[in-house]
């Protein structure tokens, strides 16, 4: 049965892809098992050197990858664009790092030497989601291939010639067979693969069942698994806070990547001597929004990914509104074809509307007034989800408060939530568990092995 590909702006069919067989699957694991007995004795030299190349391809080719990404998945061009430049960096920065990141911890004991290795484990595979669909994958795989694992891709159906691209990157730079191969198979087949004793851990990105179904399997077979999953972000701003910065950062924090990433920021809770002036300002930004096809350079939001994503966020509106939320824009009228999805901004939802409990994905802001810093963190922990959050705030100990109670994966003081190659990424409750990114990213799967010479 064959998987098509539909622009999401458009809804012409893209492509068609012939899925996997077993049989080919079974090679790929295979392929994998094998390359790991020979690339996970590599130098560290050698390594590097082909992130670097990597890189490079990524850097020459960052217009034809973002376009396909583009096209794939609806995101803006040039946001397509900066996302594959993204990914040239964390390639640079664990060819740059990874070796000083996994070098021997020694520890002072009775034995003549004693210390920590840090040695890869095998094959892993990471199940990645479509809404940055190079950056979740290289976030993963160059810090996967840095401490000497191999990589299995198994990529959201919607974007399977991006999961060929990102595999051709690392054939384009050198990387041996088998070093990263993309599964061209769907969720009903991850299970077999997780299981296989050839694979040693897995990686997923993506919602909160998928996490819980992934983790279930291996936790089944005694692998390890890095999760993250969704999230609700809050988005404080107290009297003392730059409010023009606070409003530009709350557009962007809301509405990067057309509102679909589980970091965006979703809830805002606003302090009652600057709420009236912020939620006016967001109100006339959120409305200038440019809205249209996603290969021009003017387009700040372009269509969702898929019909489903469209029909279950208006959903999710409407029953916020009919439970009492207010919305703080006017509809507005938008191409017939296409998954569109225009801004809004919904006040004072309550407590039980999906607004204010479930994740949306999709540009709609959450808006509440609150009197006090302590309202606000409560507020924002008010949630099964903590992966990131943000104050935006010039008061020391109101930053130190944040930092302390608000029961997140990150809090970014005055700037969105992000990730940064040299900064752990993660969350905490219902949005994950584990670490990517930096030092703790590469540690993710590997043998931590405890040597002692007496």
């Amino acid at each position: 049965m064959t998987v098509r590909s539909v622009n999401p702006a458009t809804e012409e069919l893209i492509e068609e892809f012939e899925p996997h067989s077993e049989l080919d699957v079974d090679q790929a694991l295979a392929n994998a098992a094998e390359r790991f007995q020979s690339w996970r004795l590599t130098s560290f030299d050698e390594r590097a050197k082909l992130l670097h190349a990597a890189a490079d391809v990524l850097d020459a080719r960052k217009d034809d990858f973002a376009r396909r990404m583009t096209l794939e998945m609806g995101k803006p061009l040039k946001q397509a664009v900066a996302e594959t430049e993204k990914c040239a960096w964390v390639c640079r920065h664990y060819a740059d790092n990874g070796a000083r990141y996994l070098e021997d911890e020694r520890i002072e004991t009775d034995a003549s030497a004693s210390y920590v290795r840090n040695l890869p484990i095998g094959p892993v595979l990471a199940i990645m989601p479509w809404n940055f669909p190079f950056w979740q994958v290289f976030r993963f795989a160059a810090p996967a291939l840095m401490a000497g694992n191999v990589g299995l891709l198994k990529h959201a159906s919607n974007v399977w010639r991006s999961a060929l691209n990102i595999e051709d990157v690392f054939s384009e730079a050198g990387f041996p067979a088998g070093c990263f191969q993309t599964l061209l198979i769907g969720s009903d087949k991850v299970e077999n693969v997780i299981r296989d004793r050839r694979v040693r851990a897995a990686s997923l990105t993506g919602s909160g069942p998928a996490g819980s179904a992934v983790a279930s399997i291996a936790g089944d077979e005694i692998k390890p698994t890095l999760l993250e999953l969704g999230g609700t972000d809050a988005f404080i701003v107290m009297p003392s806070a730059d409010l023009e910065a606070a409003v530009a950062t709350a557009v962007d924090g809301r509405t990067q990547n057309n509102g679909q990433s589980c970091i965006a920021a979703k809830r805002f809770f606003i302090h009652a001597e600057v709420y009236d002036t912020f939620r006016d300002q967001f109100v006339d930004k959120m409305k200038a929004l440019r809205i249209g096809d996603p290969m021009r350079e003017e387009t700040q939001i372009g269509p969702l990914a898929m019909k489903s994503i469209r029909d279950d966020l208006a959903v999710q509106v409407e029953i916020s509104i009919t439970a009492g939320a207010k919305p703080l824009i006017p509809k507005m009228e938008l191409p017939q074809k296409g998954y569109w999805f225009a801004p809004q901004i919904l006040e004072n939802a309550p407590d039980t509307a999906p607004a204010s409990r479930d994740e949306m994905f999709g540009p709609v802001a959450s808006l509440w007034k609150v009197s006090s810093l302590a309202e606000a963190i409560g507020r924002a922990n008010d949630s099964e989800f903590g992966l990131g959050s943000a104050i935006f705030t010039n008061e020391k100990s109101e930053v130190e408060t944040a930092i302390r109670d608000l029961d997140a994966g990150s809090t970014f003081v005055n700037s969105k939530v992000a990730s940064d190659p040299r900064l752990p990424f993660g969350g905490v409750k219902s949005s994950g568990y584990g670490r990517e990114l930096a030092r703790d990213g590469i540690l993710s799967f590997i043998n931590r092995k405890t040597v002692s010479i007496a």
